[in-house]
């Protein structure tokens, strides 16, 4: 059984997300926690916490054992970005665009 947990409107652009993502994909759900704690990352903090969210989705709604839990998914998508601007010579300005970013974690038993 596969079971979701989704983080919408990160303020952390997809592109620096997807760098972890593909560290911890397939992996058991311990060594993929254990992996994103030691990871010098904001965007691991961030699938971190998803993840946890997954599993104790897992635990509570699905009464499986989080012992057998693999990561089978992590989705980034682009969310809306907010646009703001910077002034820059001679009265002109410069639109900076402050990115947002979607997470899906997909986890699922293993197969005994």
């Amino acid at each position: 059984m596969e079971v979701k947990a989704v983080t919408k409107y990160v303020r952390i652009s997809p592109f620096k997300l997807r760098a972890p993502v593909e560290a911890v994909k397939g992996k058991k759900v311990e060594d993929a926690l254990n992996l994103l704690k030691f990871m010098p990352l904001k965007a691991a903090g961030i699938i971190s916490k998803t993840l946890r969210s997954a599993v104790a989705n897992a635990e509570h709604n699905n009464e499986i054992d989080v012992d057998d839990l693999i990561v089978k998914n992590i989705s980034v998508d682009h969310g809306p970005s907010l646009k703001r601007f910077r002034a820059r010579a001679r009265g002109r300005g410069a639109r900076i665009l402050k990115r947002t970013s979607h997470i899906t974690v997909t986890v699922s038993e293993t197969v005994k």
